[in-house]
Parts: structure tokens; C-alpha cells; sequence
């Protein structure tokens, strides 16, 4: 089978195109290191099926970043049949960087001039046929995004593979094409691949290159020798670079006609000068994601029932809601577009229920199977499917931010401000996606260079609230703004949410400058411009998340929920009991004193275990945690006078937190705890295979003690508002030992200089 691959800039519509030629729901994010590893894929449009590999994107061949060795290492190595340069057609000069390095391999190249639908849209003009002449291969020219243009694409790069091609460099006329000359006959006589490739290399100085061909670096410094002060008056590969644009400004441009219109800011550069700005870019980026946060967990849609005092009254009963109409209004007024979706999924949850406890009942089987199947499965099932809507409503909004462009911008702004505390704005990448998954964020920083900040980039990705956070973020809170009133819950969630990300933010900056020291990774990032997201690419995306969920909801929630049901309402001995003498009920209560010192543990009496358990299910799966209470709700509630479940959504959970009498300040601890502790279990084992061997332990004892200690303090100074003063002296002692630590190592430093 012929082997394709897929080779071009950041953001030139690489991956877009794989998935249109494959059909793989590959995630198309608009940044760079969406795609750290290769992706390999089946076009079956031609006469015979064609193997399509999608390599990460690069700006060059030259082995500085993780995603170029890939991309480099598979064209040198796997020896692909066709390399289809994707060319972004509205940066011409910049893409065709990469390309006048691809045609000095000897390798078929077919060039894609992608985005051309973009460049008639601005009424430019580009020649496609005066290209393919001065690059010597064919050019096609598509739209990946619109599917145009694919097929004829297709065949040409077919067509091209079944032809050998020898490789040709634009240098051919520099002042070191000499050199490159003899260094390529000399490979050539030893049998060397893709010599005229490995010749420039080797004129760059390039440190594989250097290692691997040492006779032919005694001929490049004979060579430097010689020409000091002609052509090698400055750095050799800058010297090659701008031979390159030289090349590419004298013979292509001409191929690019701009209209006046295009001349003029486009309205991406006209949103970028607001949404970018240096002082107001992160306060609206804060802004739109509250707003996000408000669609998803508010039930006051646009606080409106706060100003115009019309919602139904649901206590006083003066316009008493049915089922139905609750799932669009309640007491605090029109519910958000995430709140209905919810108590519409919670409403049919219900009455599933319903019909399965009916169902079981009829069936004639016992007390212990009814049980099982109701208490034990369905309300651990159940619990998490009734937030699948809610969190995908989440994930929706989320993803049109990354499709449009924009968060590509956030960690354009961003970088100034973690660049302070010891990160470049391209860490934001992987945390920003620790939003949806902890998992496949872990994976994107390969594509960090740095080591030191790759590994505390892994260790404070789980800090960035995950999908399967967020039902417990939305529990809690519900069940605070439940309790008193005023309180508005979505505030509340995105206050949490912004807490995990300056905790992030300090515990990097800590880590710069005792265990971490050293210097910031410059950033560089290609930002593609504003454009509406691709409805098939949206619904792929949250399909995939959707068979997560539910691949999690009846794999280890159901096995979860079945363990939690039977160690708390068996003894010991085996002997079905009340969940007072349960398996359970004893292992909580004897380490329940752990979790005392953050609210949720020996004060509670005879209910803290229960936030223990949840706390060490959530361990696995954060979905456990509110599985488990849905778990244990009954039991529970058949120890309370009077108890109420709430019917069904998050009612059982609300009433069940309400019933152990724990206080609003131990629950926030709660959920801190949660936020920051160990990720669930397929996390940890990503952040393990990302991280050096023999330092993952290190990386389990900075999340057990920095949600234990931060959890702490939370509850002291949110219970006893005077213990602010104390923490804030610890902090402020900690600061000063820092940089006096720091100043000391300015001043031996310096000494030593001066000794030398």
C-alpha cells in the first residue's frame, strides 16, 4: 500500500485535511501540538486504498522541537511514497520555508495550496500553474475546511508517487552552494539517503548531521576557513535562512496578487487589536469565560428573574411547577441552557428509574437484588449520566473558542503573564485542554522542550478542572446555593474554576525557584485568523466525548457504584445490615481524622466517613465521587426522620450533604480537595509515561500534599476569617527565604567570576 504523509506549518489545515481524506475524528485545535505524534489513516476514493500519515506540524526540518524529529525522522526513515506539503495559501512566503527544505530530500513532494477559499475571499489572486513551474512539482489548489479541490489533490499526488524524484535545493546559487555540492557527492559515494538534504544540514552546523557524517564536518570547516569573512561572516544557518527568503521573495511573490481590500486590516486584525490587547486581552477572556460558565451552570439565565422579579414561586406555591415545566423554570427563574438540559436529563433519569425499580419489583426478586439494581447501579449510573448534557453543553462552548481561533489568541496573552512566573504561553496549550481531559493534555506536552517545565506543566494540569470535575463542582455549589440563599451557583463555579488555575499559576512559580529552576522557553506561535468552527468537526468532537462518558458510566462507575452498595450494606460476617454497621461504615470512620483538619472529617459525627469514601473513589474516577453519593443516599436517608431525596437531578446529592450537617466552608475544602489532588487513575498513568523515570513519585507527593495543605487552609481561613493573617505570614516568610535564597546564588556567582 502507497504511504502518504502529510507534512506543513501549524495551523496550515493539516489535520482538517487528514480527517476529510480518512474520516477520523482526529481534534483539529487551533494552536500548535495538536498533533504531537504522528496519525495514520486509509483514503479508499482512489483506484486502490492509499495509507495516509498526518506528522505534527513544523515551520522547518532543522531537529529543535519534539513534532519536528517526528515529522523529519519518518520522511528520512519510513520513506514514504509522497510528502503533500500543505501550504497555507494566505501566508505563501512563510510556508514556503518548509517546503524548499522538502524538495531537497529525494522523496516525490506534491504541494496543496490549502485555504483557498480564504484568498478569494479577500480578492487576491494566486497562480497556481507559475508555482508548480518554479518549484518543479505540482500544485493543487484546495480548501480542506469545504472538501474542495481533495480529490483532484489525490490524484496527483498518486500519480507523482509511482515516479522517483531527485531532490533540488534553492541554494544553487548561494555563496555556499559550492560546499553543499561537494559534501553532497561525498555522501552520495557512501551510499547516503537523501544526500543534497544531509549536505545542507551539515552546512547549517546541525548537530545530528554533525554527529553522524564527521568526515564530511572536516570539509565544512576547511570550507569555513577558507571563506572567513566572504559568505561565513555570520552564522551558517542564518546565513541559509535567509538565502531561503531571498529565493522565495525573488520567485514566488509575484505568483501572489493582493487586492487593495487585503492591504487594508482584515477583520481578524481589527479583533485582535480588542481581544489581544495588552491591558484589557486577559479581563475579557476572564469575561467570556464566565459567560460560558453562566450558560452552563446558571439557572437565572442573565440574572434576569434578579431584576425583574418574575420567575414562579415553587415554596409558596402560588404558581405550583409541574415536572415538566421545571425542567425550564424554577425558583430563581429561566434556566440556562445547561441547567435545562440537565433537569430535562435528570426528568428522564427518573423516570427510568421508575420503570426499572418497577420492573425488578414485579419480577419478584429479592430485597437484596432490588437493591443492587436500584440503590447500588442505577443511582451510581444514573448520577453521572444526568450531568453528561450539562458537561457536553460545556464542552460544546469550549471547543467553538478553539475552533474559531480565539483560544489560540489566550495563549498568545497569557504568555507575558506566565512568562513572570516561570512558563511560556505555549504550557497554557496542554492546560487549557485539562479543561476537557487530564489525558490527552499530559500527551500535548511532548511538545514542550524543556524537561523542567514539561514535568511541572504535567504536575499542574489536573488543577485545570476536567469534564469529570465538573458534576462535583456543580453538587457542591448547587447544594450551597440550596442552603442559603443569595447565593449564585455558576458564580460559584467559575471562582472555583479560577482558583484551580492560580493555583497552577503560584505552585509553578514556586517550583521555578527551588526545584525548578531555569530559564523560559521562548514562544512562538502562528495565529490563524477568526473563522466560524466546522459543524461536523464540533459534533465529531463531543460524539467522541460522549462514547467516553458512557464507556466510563457502565464500565468502572457501574463496578464502582456495585462495591460502594455491597461494603455498605454488608458486616464483616457477611450479614446484610444497616449502613451504620457496614463494611464501609468502619474503614470511613477509622481514617475519617485524616480529613478533620479540612472540615470534612471527625466533625461531622457519624457522617464524615462518607466524604472520606467519596474522596478515595474519586481516586480512580473523579465521576466516583458523585456516584457514591448517590450510592449511599438511600441508606443514609433511611437512618433520618423526614427525609426527603429531593426526587431526582442533583436532589439526593443536595440532601444527602445537607443531612451530615457539614458547613459551607468544609464543602468548598472538599471540592479543593478534589480539584487538586491525584487525577483519576488513566491521568496518572499518562502523566507517568510523560514524566522521566524515577520521578513520578515525586509528582504523586507534590498532588497529595498540595491538595491536602491548600484544602487546610481553605477551610481555616474561610471558617476563622483571622487565620488569613497567619497564612499570609507563612507566605510572606516563604517569599522572603526564596529570594534571599536566590540573592545568595546571584552573590556565589558572581564571586565566582570574578575569583575566575
Amino acid at each position: 500500500m502507497l504511504k502518504l504523509a502529510l507534512a506543513g506549518n501549524p495551523n496550515c489545515g493539516k489535520t482538517t485535511l487528514f480527517n476529510a481524506l480518512t474520516g477520523s475524528t482526529a481534534h483539529v485545535g487551533n494552536w500548535p501540538g495538536v498533533t504531537v505524534d504522528k496519525r495514520e489513516g486509509v483514503y479508499k476514493k482512489l483506484n486502490v486504498p492509499v495509507s495516509v500519515v498526518d506528522l505534527p506540524g513544523i515551520y522547518s526540518l532543522s531537529p529543535y522541537t519534539p513534532e519536528e524529529l517526528i515529522a523529519r525522522n519518518y520522511i528520512l526513515e519510513e520513506k514514504p511514497d509522497c510528502v503533500i506539503n500543505i501550504v497555507d495559501a494566505t501566508n505563501l512566503e512563510r510556508n514556503l520555508y518548509l517546503t524548499t527544505q522538502l524538495l531537497e530530500m529525494d522523496v516525490p513532494v506534491v504541494v496543496a495550496l490549502n485555504m483557498m477559499d480564504a484568498v478569494r475571499k479577500k480578492g487576491d489572486t494566486l497562480d497556481a500553474h507559475r508555482l508548480e513551474q518554479e518549484l518543479g512539482v505540482p500544485v493543487a489548489e484546495i480548501s480542506a475546511l469545504r472538501g474542495e479541490g481533495i480529490r483532484e489533490l489525490m490524484q496527483r499526488a498518486y500519480k507523482a508517487a509511482q515516479k522517483k524524484r531527485e531532490g533540488k535545493s534553492v541554494l544553487a546559487h548561494s555563496a555556499l552552494a559550492h560546499l553543499i555540492g561537494d559534501i553532497s557527492i561525498a555522501l552520495r559515494g557512501k551510499g547516503v539517503e537523501h544526500p543534497l538534504f544531509h549536505a545542507v544540514k551539515l552546512a547549517e552546523g546541525d548537530e545530528q548531521e554533525v554527529k553522524a557524517h564527521p568526515q564530511e564536518v572536516q570539509t565544512v570547516k576547511a570550507f569555513q576557513k577558507q571563506c572567513s569573512g566572504e559568505c561565513f561572516s555570520g552564522d551558517a544557518e542564518a546565513l541559509i535562512a535567509d538565502a531561503r527568503y531571498r529565493y522565495i521573495t525573488a520567485h514566488f511573490s509575484e505568483a501572489l496578487t493582493r487586492s487593495a481590500k487585503a492591504r487594508s486590516l482584515s477583520g481578524s486584525d481589527k479583533a485582535d487589536r480588542v481581544l489581544t490587547h495588552r491591558i484589557w486581552g486577559i479581563p475579557i477572556f476572564l469575561l467570556i469565560l464566565f459567560g460560558i460558565f453562566h450558560l452552563t451552570f446558571g439557572e437565572d439565565l442573565f440574572y434576569l428573574n434578579a431584576i425583574f422579579k418574575f420567575a414562579y414561586d415553587v415554596d409558596t406555591g402560588n404558581k405550583v411547577l409541574n415536572s415538566f415545566v421545571a425542567v425550564f423554570f424554577s425558583s430563581a427563574g429561566v434556566s440556562t441552557p445547561g441547567a435545562i438540559l440537565f433537569n430535562l436529563m435528570g426528568f428522564l433519569c427518573s423516570l427510568a428509574g421508575d420503570g426499572i425499580a418497577s420492573g425488578v419489583s414485579s419480577a419478584g426478586a429479592a430485597a437484596w437484588a432490588q437493591g443492587l439494581v436500584n440503590d447500588g447501579i442505577w443511582s451510581g449510573v444514573s448520577g453521572v449520566l444526568s450531568f453528561i448534557p450539562q458537561i457536553l453543553f460545556l464542552f460544546l462552548l469550549l471547543s467553538v473558542l478553539e475552533d474559531s481561533g480565539y483560544m489560540a489568541r489566550v495563549a498568545f496573552i497569557l504568555d507575558r503573564a506566565f512568562r513572570k512566573f516561570g512558563l511560556s504561553g505555549r504550557a497554557f496549550i496542554p492546560m487549557i485542554m485539562g479543561f476537557g481531559c487530564s489525558v490527552p493534555a499530559a500527551i500535548n506536552t511532548r511538545t514542550l522542550a524543556d524537561e523542567k517545565e514539561r514535568i511541572m506543566t504535567n504536575r499542574v494540569i489536573p488543577f485545570f478542572t476536567c469534564g469529570a470535575k465538573a458534576p462535583i463542582l456543580a453538587a457542591v455549589c448547587g447544594a450551597i446555593a440550596a442552603q442559603y440563599t443569595g447565593v449564585n451557583a455558576d458564580l460559584l463555579v467559575f471562582a472555583l474554576y479560577l482558583f484551580g488555575m492560580a493555583m497552577a499559576v503560584v505552585t509553578v512559580a514556586v517550583m521555578r525557584q527551588t526545584t525548578m529552576r531555569g530559564e523560559v522557553a521562548p514562544f512562538i506561535m502562528e495565529l490563524p485568523s477568526y473563522h466560524l468552527p466546522q459543524f461536523r468537526s464540533l459534533m465529531v468532537h463531543l460524539w467522541d466525548k460522549l462514547k467516553h462518558y458512557i464507556k466510563k458510566a457502565f464500565t468502572i462507575i457501574v463496578a464502582s457504584s456495585v462495591v460502594i452498595w455491597f461494603l455498605s450494606n454488608f458486616s464483616w460476617n457477611w450479614q446484610m445490615v444497616e449502613i451504620q454497621n457496614s463494611i464501609l461504615y468502619d474503614i470511613g470512620a477509622f481514617v475519617q481524622w485524616v480529613c478533620t483538619p479540612m472540615g470534612f472529617g471527625s466533625q461531622l459525627g457519624q457522617f464524615g466517613w462518607v466524604f472520606v469514601v467519596a474522596a478515595v473513589t474519586g481516586l480512580i474516577a473523579k465521576e466516583n465521587v458523585i456516584s457514591t453519593f448517590y450510592v449511599l443516599a438511600p441508606a443514609i436517608g433511611a437512618l433520618i426522620p423526614g427525609w426527603d431525596d429531593g426526587e431526582s437531578g442533583i436532589g439526593p446529592v443536595v440532601a444527602l450533604m445537607q443531612a451530615t450537617g457539614i458547613t459551607w466552608q468544609a464543602l468548598i475544602a472538599f471540592t479543593v480537595f478534589n480539584m487538586l489532588t491525584i487525577p483519576c487513575f488513566a491521568a496518572a498513568a499518562t502523566v507517568k509515561g510523560e514524566t522521566p523515570k524515577g520521578k513520578f513519585r515525586y509528582t504523586l507527593a507534590f498532588w497529595m500534599l498540595t491538595s491536602y495543605l491548600t484544602a487546610t487552609a481553605v477551610y481555616l481561613v474561610l471558617s476563622w476569617w483571622w487565620t488569613a493573617f497567619i497564612l499570609l505570614a507563612l507566605i510572606a516568610l516563604f517569599v522572603a527565604y526564596i529570594l534571599l535564597r536566590g540573592r545568595a546564588s546571584s552573590c556565589r556567582a558572581c564571586r565566582c567570576r570574578v575569583e575566575k
